[in-house]
């Protein structure tokens, strides 16, 4: 699953930042008597109307069916009680609405945005699709030939696929190594039925979430949603939510996985890293702008602007709900792999060694408040925050106090989050490239383990 951002609006003059705090506007939260959890908030700005609802079931519930989760998110759409594939695309193209489905990690997710006259159809329409989807066999059948398709196609590019391979090797065992979209043989041998089943299992009320944002008065709209989802009756969620993985960094290892064709080599360096709640994820996020978070981060300046060695290089957190992970990512020729791989480890030692001056942090500071996305403006965005507070746990005062708690961030509290939260030793080697022709140079990284690109899975 993405990373929450934090929101802002920062306006800069002379130098100088003048940051308007972005403050999450008021909201209705309510459950109904079958468990299902409504947020409303009324935005009057446009006649539209935005939802996002989620549900608890993402690849972490896939078990060995590699991409049911996501496959049966997809499915949602191919069909339900009162209408076919054919006629929802028709009817929702025809008043220029959008539904859209898709399953990710932890959750699966179904978004829709429409004018408010157009809303008796489409809140009928996602209803229907919500509480009675039929998993038609036949379009069904038709979408797992083009999932297939895109599994062969996405092995030729490197960049698209080795965080699969990256979480798959750090997460074995557990069931966050899934890969969203699966393999090639667990995606052949599921099914419609499969897909129904999972459906009953995990798309339960009583863990789930429906958010409307836009333009329509609270207590109409509190009346319509509970006349539309009150009855709707569900079994009992049965599925174990998930503890904290046991990861075991206990030594350096590197995964090399052969392309024979390639002519770069990509890879990525990494190590534990934090959950999406963790008390120090602004700080964090912070430190990571100086590291890996921006074009004149040192990474970049590092292995492109300074050497050459790549169009650019990074560093991310990826987080989730009882994990997460951290990771340094680039692409180089296959001749300087070694040369590029020793390059990013310099630079993560430095920091480490050095740490960061005031000047350096306020640079940072200044950064994240003014150039970091504002992906909660809209209302659209508003009801995905909504639906994401409640799958990943955290409340409005995370955001509300973003601000806040930049400016609190001290030099002497960046080297604490640098000591306790980016590695430094033990740490997890992914490759994608030619193996005949870098195997020797990256064993003095850690031990080897190697794999095909074109094999089966990740």
């Amino acid at each position: 699953m993405r990373p929450i951002a934090f929101i802002f609006i920062a306006l800069l003059t002379a130098g100088t930042s003048l940051a308007q705090t972005f403050k999450v506007p008021p909201y209705q939260k309510f459950k109904l008597k079958n468990g299902l959890t409504i947020y409303l908030m009324e935005q009057h700005e446009v006649p539209l109307i935005n939802v996002s609802a989620v549900f608890d079931a993402g690849a972490i519930q896939d078990g060995n069916r590699y991409g049911l989760s996501n496959m049966t998110a997809d499915a949602l759409l191919f069909g339900s009680s009162k209408y076919t594939k054919a006629q929802l695309e028709e009817k929702t193209e025809y008043v220029g609405a959008s539904i859209d489905t898709y399953g990710s990690k932890e959750v699966a997710k179904l978004t829709a945005s429409f004018a408010v006259k157009d809303q008796d159809l489409l809140f009928d329409i996602i209803q229907d699709v919500i509480t009675k989807p039929t998993f038609d066999q036949g379009e069904f059948d038709k979408y797992k030939q083009r999932q297939l398709l895109q599994l062969t196609q996405q092995k030729e590019s490197p960049r698209g696929v080795i965080n699969s391979y990256f979480n798959r090797f750090v997460y074995e065992g557990h069931p966050y190594a899934n890969p969203i979209t699966g393999t090639p043989t667990a995606v052949s041998a599921i099914t419609a039925i499969d897909a129904k089943q999972f459906y009953q299992k995990n798309y339960t009320a009583d863990r789930a979430a429906i958010a409307i944002v836009g333009d329509f008065n609270t207590v109409a709209m509190k009346k319509l949603i509970t006349d539309l989802f009150g009855n709707w009756k569900t079994a009992a969620a049965s599925s174990l939510k998930l503890t904290e993985p046991t990861v075991a960094f206990d030594k350096n290892r590197v995964l090399l996985v052969n392309k024979d064709d390639a002519r770069e080599t990509t890879f990525l360096i990494g190590g534990k890293g934090i959950t999406q709640n963790n008390p120090d994820f602004i700080p964090v996020t912070v430190v990571n702008t100086i590291l890996g978070g921006r074009f004149t981060s040192w990474l970049n300046d590092a292995l492109r602007v300074n050497s050459g060695l790549t169009y650019g290089a990074g560093s991310r957190f990826g987080t989730f709900r009882n994990s997460g992970t951290f990771a340094i990512s680039t692409f180089t020729k296959v001749s300087t792999t070694t040369e590029a791989i020793d390059m990013a480890l310099q630079v993560l030692d430095s920091l480490h060694r050095t740490g960061i001056d005031e000047k350096t942090l306020l640079s940072a500071k200044n950064y994240v408040k003014a150039d970091f996305p504002p992906r909660y403006e809209s209302a659209s965005e508003l009801a995905n925050l909504l639906t994401d507070m409640f799958s990943l746990g955290f409340d409005e005062s995370f955001i509300n106090n973003f601000q806040k708690n930049v400016d609190g961030l001290t030099v002497a509290k960046t080297r604490q989050i640098i000591d306790q939260y980016f590695p430094k030793t033990n740490l997890q080697f992914v490759l994608i490239g030619k193996a005949d022709t870098i195997r020797e140079k990256v064993k003095k990284y850690g031990t080897i383990t190697e794999k095909e690109i074109k094999a089966d899975g990740f």
